[in-house]
């Protein structure tokens, strides 16, 4: 255990991947000084200028479509997912890669979805709990529906909160990237698994929700089925990860009777934030094994993380974050936040 004197900062190295994060208590932040973009209200934007508004009039069928039910009849659609306008991977022929002279390229063959919340004004804490199922399900589904594709390696599910965060439109809603490639980020996590799995025979993933749930002090939230903690690395202050309580190789794995749980612990630790933090800009991801046989030592969860901070020299020189609170204050501070 490194030292605890508070003038001191602690180096804390993440079990999977290896990197390396910097406790510094001596900058001593409060809690409500963290969140970088926050804003006392919601995030508005005339609903004229909004081209979410506008969906009945996109000639293309939505992938999906989820209706709200009263009394047993629908009262209309809670989410859709629709092809992104300005897509950065886009449906064509694959095509093997190429080399221009030390060069590798290829084209950018894939799918990028956008789901989309019926309501112009109510972000994911202000949706009830059907609503929110059917987010999740929609996921769900069309990550289901491309991982096997061809041309697809790998299925990202993200979601930005704020400007600050990277949302273009302040309309509430999610995206869905297929791309041809396995992200760096994720190579480098699937590897560490493997590497903790051939040297101890189990998931990493799994032996560190085991630790956090005995310990206690980095648990935000819990259920049947899922547990929310700050890692012990945290890349920064006030990071959440949620993890299915039972190994689960790939995000597809998750059950029909899952669904409310996992939905259920999203939306918490998301008001968690907004109730704590002043309604910071985010972003969450849904991190998975590309494929559950070859994979099968991975171990999904989803992503949470705070715009908390700015990367300035130190950040981008060596890829190592400063974080000027300790993931154990910030669950502290969290479990504290009233989610109702």
């Amino acid at each position: 255990m490194a030292t605890k004197k508070k003038n001191i900062s602690e180096l804390r190295q993440d079990l999977v991947s290896g990197d390396w994060v910097v406790i510094a208590l001596a900058r001593g932040k409060r809690p409500h000084a963290f969140a970088v973009g926050a804003k006392p209200k919601k995030q508005e934007a005339p609903i004229s200028q909004c081209p979410f508004e506008v969906l009945s009039e996109r000639k293309e069928k939505p992938f999906v479509r989820y209706d709200y039910r009263q009394g047993g009849h629908s009262t209309g659609w809670s989410v859709v997912a629709v092809p992104n306008k300005f897509p950065a991977f886009s449906k064509a022929p694959c095509n093997s890669f190429s080399k221009e002279g030390p060069y590798t390229l290829a084209d950018g063959v894939g799918s990028h979805e956008v789901f989309i919340l019926r309501d112009h004004k109510r972000y994911i804490p202000d949706l009830d709990a059907e609503e929110m199922i059917n987010l999740v399900r929609a996921y769900r589904e069309r990550y289901r529906s491309l991982e096997h594709e061809k041309c697809v390696a790998y299925v990202l599910v993200f979601h930005n909160h704020g400007r600050e965060a990277g949302a273009s439109l302040p309309h509430p809603h999610s995206q869905l990237i297929a791309m041809p490639v396995i992200p760096p980020d994720v190579s480098r996590s699937l590897r560490g698994s493997e590497r903790f799995f051939h040297e101890h025979g189990t998931c990493v993933h799994c032996e560190m929700i085991q630790y956090e749930l005995r310990v206690k002090k980095r648990i935000i939230d819990e259920n049947e089925r899922f547990v929310a903690f700050t890692p012990f690395a945290s890349k920064v202050a006030f990071e959440v990860r949620i993890s299915p309580k039972i190994h689960q190789p790939n995000f597809g794995m998750l059950e029909d009777g899952d669904l409310a749980l996992a939905a259920k612990m999203l939306q918490k630790q998301l008001t968690r934030l907004r109730n704590g933090l002043n309604d910071p800009a985010y972003n969450f991801f849904i991190h998975t094994a590309p494929d559950s046989e070859k994979h099968g030592h991975y171990h999904w969860h989803i992503e949470i993380l705070p715009k908390t901070s700015i990367w300035a020299g130190f950040e981008m020189g060596t890829g190592i974050e400063i974080s000027a609170i300790a993931p154990e204050d910030a669950a502290a501070f969290l479990r504290k936040v009233k989610t109702i």
